[in-house]
This record gives structure tokens, sequence and C-alpha cells, in this order.
């Protein structure tokens, strides 16, 4: 099978040029999920019987969670690609979305201490579903720690391709944590395959917060993307008329 597509998708200018597109796009239609979400979240949505307001903050925690997770495996697929087929826009990806990823897994961590506060009575408890979060930023740090320790690039790219692998495998522990052990984390409020726990009013606000969230995580990443392209690329001519066309020109007076 040819695989002579994904490496034409993946041509660096050919990339930059399309990143640039979907941008504005990407970016506002994040920016109008995100405000719909979060204020139908936190100022419309009614209080839960239990535990009062204090639910309003799964808005965010939810989200960031799902995205933590998802962003590793998304680190993952990039490393394969990277290892397999060589394609050093994979590289770029790792490298860009580890720092994104850990925010959202820190954000996590503490929007759940915050709700665990008023829930469990303490701001941290060594939980199944906590602790392999928690294992999950240091995953993240140990990606961006060894791809700034080792100073030959193409020796970075793989050896932080090998550690995205190996620590994807915390990824499932962290979804089935709570079935798999005796924990105080929740179960999942509510799946693809199953009808909500919770009524409708409560969880729509998260049908706009958590594709917000994805979005705004592409913005981002594709952000830095091309700016890591750029200064990889930057002796290429598409590179330099790249720059040339965003440097303005200053005329004589």
């Amino acid at each position: 099978m040819s695989w002579a597509w994904l490496h034409r998708l993946a041509s660096p200018p050919r990339f930059y040029t399309l990143a640039g597109r979907l941008l504005p796009w990407l970016g506002s239609l994040s920016a109008l999920l995100l405000a719909v979400g979060v204020t139908w979240g936190l100022a419309f949505a009614p209080p839960d019987y239990q535990q009062g307001d204090s639910v309003r903050i799964l808005y965010i925690h939810v989200p960031a969670a799902l995205l933590a997770q998802t962003c590793y495996v998304m680190l993952a697929v990039a490393g394969v690609v990277s290892l397999v087929w060589k394609i050093k826009l994979a590289d770029i990806a790792l490298k860009c979305a580890a720092p994104v990823g850990a925010s959202m897994t820190a954000l996590a961590l503490a929007t759940g201490s915050i709700w665990g506060k008023p829930t469990w009575g303490a701001w941290w408890v060594w939980d199944a579903r906590l602790t392999s979060m928690l294992i999950l930023l240091f995953l993240y740090a140990g990606l961006i720690a060894l791809g700034q320790a080792i100073g030959n690039r193409d020796s970075a790219a793989k050896a932080c391709a090998v550690l995205a692998i190996v620590g994807v495998i915390n990824v499932p522990i962290i979804k089935y944590s709570v079935v798999w052990w005796s924990t105080l984390h929740q179960g999942a409020t509510f799946t693809l395959t199953a009808k909500p726990a919770m009524p409708a009013q409560m969880w729509l606000p998260l049908a706009f917060t958590v594709p917000g969230f994805y979005l705004f995580f592409a913005c981002v990443v594709l952000l830095r993307m091309r700016t890591e392209l750029l200064r990889r690329e930057g002796r290429s001519q598409w590179a330099q008329a790249v720059m040339a066309t965003a440097t303005p020109v200053r005329r004589a007076p």
C-alpha cells in the first residue's frame, strides 16, 4: 500500500498553508462554543441536588480531563507515524502538543481538587483516578524535558516517540480505574452508548464546552506547529517567502 498521500499532506509548505486557512474558522467556532457552554453551565444550569453549585466546575473539569487523555493518545499516534514512516511533521506535532496536553492535565487536576474539597472534604486523596491522572502529568513533563535535554533533534524525536508510545498504556488505566478499583471518584456520568445519568439541562452545556475545548486545542497546536515549522525551515525558499510577506516593508521617510 502506498503512503505517498500521507507524505504529500505532511509537506511543510502545504501543511502551513492548510493550517493557516483552518485557524480562523477553528478559532471562531471554539470561541462561540466555549462562550455558550461556559455561560450556560456556570450561570443557568441547575445545581445538583447533593453537591449544589459546586457541581458547575464539571463544565471545565470534564472537557479538560477528556482532552488531556485524547492529547496523549494523539502523541502516541504521532510517535508511531514518526518512527514507522519517518514523517518529521509528526515529530513537530508531538513537540508542540505536549505542553498543551500538560496544561489540560494540570487544569483537570486543579479543578478536580477544587471540586473534591466540598465533595470529599479533602483537596487530594490517593484515589486510583487521581493518581493515574497525576502520572499522566508526569508523562507529559517527561516528554517535554526529554525533548529539551537531548541536543540532537533526531535523537530527541525518537526518544520522545518511544516514551509517548510506552506511556499511552496509562490512558486506559485512567478510563477504567473507577471500574477496576473501589474509588471515591464517580464513574462516567454519560457516554455515547448509554443514556446520561443527569438531566438534559445539566449535561447539555457539556455538548458545547467539550467540542469547544477540542477546537481550542486544535487552534493552539496548529499555531505552535506553524511557528515551529518556520523556525526549522527558515532557510527554505517557501519559509523565507512567508516571512518576507509577514514582515512589513519599512519605507524611507
